[in-house]
């Protein structure tokens, strides 16, 4: 290589480590400082939800920036459906989809708590042919609003996929698949899918373990990342 050809070779991977440096160690850390300010509810939010036992639950692991409507707006063109609350009729018709193999798309999640309240929205996807298996997540309101009048949704994504004795008081539950990234990651994918998401971000070392129990001593792991995403002002139109 000659000398001029080498000069432009270290010239290029000069300006490609600027440009490295000027994104990993300025740009960026300055968006998610500005992300943090806009939304009040990031700083020193919960990292786990509880059972109504004070056992710690499911872990947090998304956070949608949103109205209620937005919210709601987006998870449906995503896909998923509204579990029905639970009563003596849905936790029949859980028991008979369960038992029989039939399909239930919307039905109820047992309920955990954050912020001293159970779930405000939780929103399901069946797998297969009954309720036994779902991809499914829980939301919880933030008191705080940002700029534009926009509520942090605190999320506990998870897939269920058996159902079985709780390992912890002995009641019959889901029991969940360890990998919770997966499930967390799968919602990001759809809401990206259906043209929800106006912007994505990450808070790196959100969880302080990659790995716990929930509630029914199923384990998880976890990359121990928070994903923040911020959906469209306007809900996109069906598609026809």
């Amino acid at each position: 290589m000659s000398t001029h050809a080498l000069a432009r070779v270290l010239l290029a991977l000069g300006a490609l480590l600027t440009l490295y440096l000027l994104f990993a160690y300025a740009i960026i850390p300055a968006a998610w400082r500005r992300a943090e300010a806009r939304h009040p509810a990031l700083n020193g939010a919960p990292r786990l939800t509880n059972t109504s036992a004070g056992i710690p639950g499911d872990p947090l692991n998304i956070v949608l920036v949103a109205t209620r409507e937005q919210a709601i707006g987006a998870l449906l063109e995503a896909g998923y459906r509204p579990a029905d609350p639970i009563t003596f009729k849905s936790s029949v018709r859980i028991a008979k989809s369960t038992l029989l193999h039939r399909p239930y798309d919307d039905a109820p999640v047992s309920n955990l708590l954050l912020f001293g309240r159970k779930q405000d929205l939780a929103f399901e996807q069946e797998v297969g042919h009954d309720a036994r298996e779902r991809h499914h997540v829980r939301f919880w309101r933030s008191a705080e609003l940002d700029r534009e009048a926009r509520q942090a949704w605190f999320g506990a994504a998870t897939f269920d996929r058996s159902v079985g004795l709780s390992r912890t008081t002995g009641q019959v539950t889901h029991h969940i698949s360890p990998d919770v990234d997966a499930e967390r990651d799968k919602i990001i994918a759809d809401l990206l899918r259906a043209n929800e998401v106006d912007e994505l971000g990450w808070i790196d070392a959100f969880q302080d373990r990659a790995e716990g129990r929930n509630g029914g001593g199923d384990l998880y792991r976890t990359d121990r990342r928070l994903a923040v995403v911020v959906l469209r002002r306007e809900q996109a139109s069906p598609a026809p």
